[in-house]
């Protein structure tokens, strides 16, 4: 019997996905909003639509943060709001731990549940909320064993 991959995986490998779209060169993050094990949103850290790009001009730094930068999971909670998809009850996979500001728009959109891949400047405050509005947190392991569970080989051919 063929093995197949977990759902956090699943959907952690579908937010590494899409780190790789980031155009931030400080850090990539992707981030995947899920609802009943369907994939309601998704989103990458980079500039507004339209702006240039930290990737093409380097990034705009106020105060040690690239200001260019929308995070990737206000993207994907962004892309709801403009297509209309309710986040109540939602969970999201992202690769890095959110940041604060992050943190609090998740919890005012009803994500509850935090799946992350990475730590990353943990704050403080943010877990302290997390706690208080008992969001579930989970850190995912990615193993090659995923990987060769969701059967990628096929796919990865030299094309030539």
């Amino acid at each position: 019997m063929n093995s197949r991959i977990q759902w956090d995986q699943y959907f952690m490998l579908q937010a590494i996905l899409l780190a790789a779209r980031s155009t931030c060169t400080r850090l990539s993050v992707g981030a995947v909003l899920v609802r009943d094990k369907r994939i309601i949103a998704g989103g990458y850290n980079g500039s507004v639509a339209g702006d240039v790009h930290c990737i093409d001009e380097g990034c705009y730094i106020v105060d040690g943060h690239c200001v260019r930068t929308i995070h990737a999971e206000m993207n994907a909670i962004l892309q709801c709001a403009k297509f209309g998809e309710a986040t109540n009850g939602a969970e999201i996979y992202v690769t890095d731990f959110p940041c604060l500001q992050c943190t609090k728009m998740l919890l005012q959109a009803g994500i509850t549940k935090i799946n992350y891949l990475r730590n990353y400047h943990n704050d403080d405050y943010a877990q302290k909320l997390l706690k208080l509005k008992e969001v579930e947190v989970n850190q995912v392991k990615v193993s090659t064993e995923d990987l060769t569970n969701a059967k990628f080989q096929s796919y990865l051919t030299d094309l030539d």
